[in-house]
């Protein structure tokens, strides 16, 4: 069930929020819905991106398994040029 909240725009955004929602044929409310939901989801994308680099950073000190720059490269290379290739074998 929708929890309902306040959210205090300045005039000047409400006005333009306002234009929006008409233009768009949508109401205010709407607009403001979908505006928050979108952003929700771009910081949750942004958050899981931030914890698999953090998860990769403790797996290295852990273990000391990596590949080089020019191994990955290399690799990127390959798959940009159209060849199917597995990535690099990590080492130490």
């Amino acid at each position: 069930m929708p929890t309902p909240v306040a959210v205090k725009l300045d005039e000047d955004g409400h006005s333009r929020m306002k234009v929006l929602a008409e233009a768009r044929d949508r109401s205010p409310h709407w607009m403001m819905r979908e505006a928050i939901a979108q952003y929700v989801e771009r910081e949750e994308k942004r958050e899981a991106f931030r914890q698999d680099g953090i998860r990769a950073w403790n797996a290295y000190q852990e273990t000391g398994l990596h590949v080089t720059h020019a191994e990955a490269d290399a690799w990127l290379a390959q798959l940009a040029a159209g060849h199917d290739q597995k990535p690099p074998e990590c080492h130490n």
